[in-house]
């Protein structure tokens, strides 16, 4: 995983309080802070990976406390990173605790596009790659009308040619410009997908040759829209039932149980997972607030045992994964495209964060193999 922020103050009295913020502004405009309140050593020097926050957005000795508390101004708002050759700017200040003056103040640029690694935009067709010489990968996405790419930058990173796609159709014209390109070094393609687009990742497995490996977090069956492939019906969807869905006070629904039962009425929209030829790798959060992601998991596992698929279960309501290289925000917002709800789908603590790296380094290995 990527490295963490070094911060170190010196030159502060000896004992002296004083509260240390940051903030940053996402590519929409939406500003994000946080701040905490820490005590000088007796040397005048505060480091954040020895000392422990008293009061503030965190308390305790977090590194990166700073950057993962942030929230948003705006409630309920996502940290939107589109511009991927601008760096993620965060802005770190120190403050007297008694009058709030400014003692110091300095920028940390993170890069999402690490060095050795290309964006290649493809004109033709509908493929964007990010590219080292290693293994192939095929990133996944649903739902959304724009290409999302910080999972991409992050795996190509760790030397992995990554291809970001959001369409069913574009499948196959992805497999075939791979298999072909001058970066890839195996002939080998895997698939990774998360929340809805994990069971198009698991349809591409069972539907379109060529793949080895599949990264499924979420999903198992198809669900909310028929799947079309070539303008031939696939598959039927499973349904929901909104009138399932728990309001918090805040505007927030919880949005786990609005799918029918995935086994006993609906039997037209599994994914004959078992056609398909290669490893699977299923990945659940234990608390999921988005989709009862255990149990899909748990289901898809048990039908898979033939195969030997390797599964992961992970503490703490954090569903989405989405393995980017900068820290997650306190309460991740999964916007629905569907119903225009704001789901909760992270905790308040640095679990989230957490999870993300665990959830990374177990990635690695099965795409290696």
């Amino acid at each position: 995983t990527p490295p963490p922020v070094q911060v170190k103050v010196a030159g502060l009295r000896s004992k002296q309080l004083v509260t240390m913020r940051a903030r940053s502004t996402d590519d929409k405009g939406v500003m994000f802070s946080s701040s905490a309140t820490y005590r000088a050593d007796g040397s005048g020097q505060i480091h954040l990976d020895r000392d422990p926050s008293l009061s503030g957005s965190y308390v305790g000795v977090e590194p990166m406390g700073l950057l993962w508390s942030m929230k948003p101004d705006t409630l309920h708002t996502c940290f939107r990173k589109t511009h991927l050759q601008m760096p993620h700017i965060v802005t770190l200040s120190v403050h007297d605790k008694e009058d709030n003056r400014m003692l110091a103040e300095v920028t940390n640029k993170r890069y999402l596009i690490g060095d050795g690694v290309s964006r290649i935009p493809k004109k033709e067709g509908n493929i964007c790659v990010f590219a080292t010489r290693l293994v192939t990968l095929l990133s996944v996405f649903f739902m959304t009308s724009l290409l999302f790419e910080k999972r991409a930058c992050l795996l190509a990173n760790k030397g992995f040619v990554v291809l970001s796609i959001m369409h069913l159709d574009h499948f196959e014209e992805a497999v075939n410009f791979l298999k072909w390109h001058s970066k890839v070094g195996s002939k080998g393609i895997g698939v990774i997908s998360r929340s809805k687009g994990g069971d198009i990742a698991l349809s591409i497995a069972a539907f379109v040759s060529g793949f080895e490996a599949v990264v499924c977090i979420g999903c198992n069956a198809n669900v909310f829209f028929p799947l079309y492939y070539n303008k031939r019906l696939l598959l039927q969807p499973i349904l929901s039932c909104y009138k399932k869905l728990i309001s918090s006070v805040s505007g927030t629904v919880n949005d786990k149980y609005i799918l029918d039962n995935h086994l006993e009425e609906n039997n037209d929209a599994l994914i004959p997972t078992e056609l398909a030829k290669g490893q699977f790798l299923f990945v659940a959060s234990e608390d999921d607030l988005s989709w009862d992601s255990k149990t899909y998991m748990d289901q898809m596992v048990e039908r898979l045992k033939p195969l030997s698929p390797w599964s992961m279960k992970i503490p703490g309501s954090n569903p989405m994964l989405t393995l980017i290289d900068y820290s997650k925000l306190p309460v991740d917002v999964n916007v629905s495209v569907i119903v225009c709800l704001s789901c909760i789908t992270a905790d308040p603590t640095n679990t989230h964060n957490k999870n993300q790296n665990t959830t990374l380094l177990f990635l690695l290995p099965f795409f290696m193999r």
